[in-house]
C-alpha cells in the first residue's frame, strides 16, 4: 500500500498502574494474600499501592458473591474489567464462607491488587457472537456490516476501557484507491470500510487466540476450545469443498457471508478438497454475499439510522452566474410506536436556495445536530474593501449537518441562507470523522478560448483531484489561499495546510494528495421582490 498512514489511538486504560509487592504476609483468619482492605490509605500509598474505585467495586463484588449475597450492578450496562480478576483471587482463597469476615472487611474499602502471577491476565477476553452476513458483536455494542465509519468510531471510544490500541490505516496519495480500517491490535479484529461510501465491508479476525467467538450462543474459540476444522464442522455443519491459496498456504472454507482460512504449512502436499484432520482456523472474515473477493459494502442497516437523516447525493443548482443551492436525495428510516414493525428505509428530494430563512430549512431538513456561531471572519481581509465593512453587533450562524455533511450559514441580521460548505471527509483531514461524505455534484461552465467557442459544462464530484480540474478550465488558476487549521494557536496540525482556490462563486479548500476536502458555496443575494426557485420535492 504506498503511502500508508498509520495512526495509533491508545485510549486511557482503567488502572494508571499497578505495582507488585515482593514479600507477602502471613495469611490470617479473614485476609486474603492477593485482596488485601485497609483502613490506612496513607501508610499504603508509602508501599507504592495505586487505588482505583473501579477496583473496590470489582472486590465489592467479589466479597458480596463469596458471603453468598449477590450484589446487583446499580449501573447497568457498565463492565469492571477486574471484576473477573477479584472473583478469581476470591474463590482461590476463600475455602469457606465462614473465614470472611464483615468487620474484616467492609464493602467500601479501596482495593488493593497483589498481581505476582496473574497482572499480564487483568483484563477480559472479548466474547463476541458471530452473525454470517452481519455482524460481530456482544450484548452491549455491535460492529454491523454496512455500518458508518464513525459509528465504529464512536463504539471504540464509549468502550475504551475494554477495546484498547486501536489503529487507523489509510493510504495518504491514494484513499480512495485501498480500503479505510480499523485495526483494534489487542483484539486481533480489523474492520475494513470501503473508500468510496465509508460503510463496514468487511469485519476479519487475524489473531483467533486474542478473541473468544460463538455462533448461535455457543463457542466454537476459546481458551478452552481450539478452532479446528473438526470444531467447525461441528459448529457451522457442512458446506462446499475449500479452495486451496498456494501463495499464502491457506485453505479457505466458505459459508454464504463467512469463510475461515486454515494455515497449512505443516503438510508437504497441499490437499485438493478435503482440509487435513487438526488444521487451525488462522483467520476469519464476515462479509456480503458469497465471495470475499466481490464483496461490497451493503446499505446502510435500519439499526445504525438511529433517528437521523443521511444524504445519498447532493446536487447543486447554479444558473449561468454561480450556484443557487442544493437539491438533496435523503434517506431515513422510521421511528416512534409501531413503526419499526414495518419499519424501511425511505428516500425524499428537498432542495435549499440561497436566500431562504431559517424556518425553510428546518421544515426541510429538520433540526441541526448543532447550531455554531462565528467569533470571526477569517476571510474578510481578502475582500476588496474589508476595512468600510461595518462590524456586527450580533454573529452570522452555522447549522451543522454532520450525517449529510453539510453546513448552512444563516446571516446574524435577517437570517436567510448565505453560505453552503460541502464535506468530503477524506483521510488526513483536519476535520476527518466530523461529517459524512457528502457525495456531491457541481455543474462547471468551462468556456474555451477563441471567438467560436461554447461554452461547455462538466460535473465535478466529491471524487474528482484538482488537477483534472484545472485541465478541464485549459488554464492554470491563481495562487491559493493557504489555510492553517489548529484546535488553538499553542498546538500543530499534523496533517498540514490546504489550500483554496475560487471558482464561479464556490470556493474549493484542495489537500496536498490533490483531492477535495471541502466546497463552500456563495450566492447572489435575494431580495424581497425575487421569488424564491421552484424546488421539487418527492418521498418514496
Amino acid at each position: 500500500m504506498c503511502g500508508l498512514v498509520v495512526w495509533t489511538w491508545c485510549p486511557s486504560s482503567l488502572l494508571a498502574a499497578v505495582k507488585t509487592r515482593q514479600n507477602s504476609r502471613p495469611e490470617r483468619r479473614g485476609h486474603f494474600p492477593a485482596l488485601e482492605f485497609t483502613r490506612n490509605r496513607a501508610r499504603d500509598r508509602s508501599l507504592g499501592f495505586v487505588y482505583s474505585r473501579a477496583a473496590a467495586a470489582a472486590a465489592e463484588l467479589a466479597f458480596s458473591e463469596a458471603l453468598g449475597k449477590p450484589r446487583k450492578e446499580k449501573k447497568t450496562g457498565r463492565r469492571f474489567c477486574l471484576g473477573t480478576v477479584a472473583k478469581q483471587l476470591a474463590s482461590a482463597n476463600v475455602s469457606s464462607k465462614k473465614r470472611v469476615q464483615k468487620k474484616r472487611a467492609p464493602l467500601w474499602l479501596l482495593l488493593c491488587l497483589e498481581v505476582s502471577a496473574l497482572a499480564p491476565n487483568y483484563l477480559p477476553m472479548l466474547d463476541l457472537e458471530v452473525v454470517p452476513e452481519r455482524s460481530l458483536g456482544n450484548e452491549q455494542w455491535e460492529f454491523a456490516l454496512g455500518m458508518p465509519f464513525s459509528q465504529a468510531v464512536s463504539i471504540l471510544q464509549k468502550h475504551c476501557r475494554i477495546i484498547k490500541n486501536v489503529q487507523v490505516l489509510y493510504s495518504e496519495q491514494t484513499p480512495l484507491s485501498h480500503d479505510l480500517i480499523l485495526n483494534l491490535t489487542q483484539d486481533g479484529i480489523k474492520l475494513l470500510f470501503d473508500s468510496t461510501n465509508q460503510r463496514l465491508k468487511v469485519i476479519e479476525v487475524y489473531d483467533l487466540s486474542k478473541v473468544k467467538l460463538k455462533y448461535c450462543g455457543v463457542h466454537f474459540n476459546s481458551q478452552a476450545i481450539a478452532p479446528t476444522i473438526e470444531q467447525i464442522d461441528q459448529s457451522f455443519g457442512a458446506t462446499h469443498p475449500g479452495v486451496y491459496n498456494p501463495a499464502e498456504q491457506l485453505f479457505h472454507l466458505n459459508f454464504r457471508g463467512l469463510s475461515f482460512s486454515f494455515q497449512l504449512d505443516s503438510w508437504n502436499e497441499a490437499p485438493k478438497y478435503e482440509i487435513p484432520h487438526g488444521a487451525m482456523v488462522r483467520r476469519m472474515h464476515i462479509y456480503t454475499g458469497n465471495n470475499l473477493q466481490e464483496t461490497r459494502a451493503p446499505p446502510m442497516p435500519l439499526a445504525c439510522f438511529l433517528g437521523n437523516i443521511y444524504a445519498e447525493c447532493v446536487d447543486v443548482l447554479r444558473d449561468g452566474a454561480g450556484p443557487l443551492g442544493l437539491k438533496l436525495r435523503l434517506l431515513t428510516a422510521g421511528s416512534g410506536v409501531g413503526v419499526m414493525a414495518d419499519a424501511k428505509v425511505r428516500s425524499m428530494d428537498r432542495s435549499i436556495f440561497f436566500g431562504d430563512s431559517c424556518q425553510d430549512v428546518l421544515g426541510a431538513l429538520g433540526s441541526p445536530h448543532k447550531v455554531f456561531y462565528k467569533s470571526e471572519d477569517k476571510m474578510k481581509i481578502h475582500s476588496p474593501s474589508p476595512h468600510k465593512q461595518v462590524p456586527s453587533k450580533c454573529n452570522d450562524y452555522f447549522f451543522n449537518f454532520f450525517t449529510l455533511g453539510v453546513d448552512i450559514l444563516f446571516d446574524s441580521t435577517t437570517h436567510l441562507v448565505k453560505k453552503f460548505v460541502l464535506h468530503t471527509n477524506y483521510p488526513g483531514h483536519y476535520n476527518f470523522n466530523i461529517y459524512h461524505r457528502c457525495d456531491f455534484r457541481i455543474p462547471l461552465i468551462i468556456k474555451r478560448d477563441g471567438a467560436d467557442s461554447q461554452a461547455e459544462d462538466c460535473i465535478l464530484t466529491t471524487y474528482s483531484k484538482w488537477d483534472q480540474v484545472q485541465e478541464l478550465l485549459g488554464h492554470p488558476m491563481e495562487k491559493p489561499v493557504v489555510l492553517h487549521r489548529s484546535s488553538s494557536a499553542n498546538n500543530t496540525n499534523p496533517f498540514g495546510s490546504t489550500f483554496c482556490f475560487g471558482l464561479q462563486r464556490m470556493i474549493f479548500e484542495v489537500m496536498q494528495n490533490n483531492h477535495i476536502a471541502s466546497v463552500t458555496l456563495y450566492g447572489a443575494p435575494r431580495t424581497s421582490s425575487q421569488a424564491r426557485p421552484e424546488s421539487s420535492g418527492s418521498s418514496h
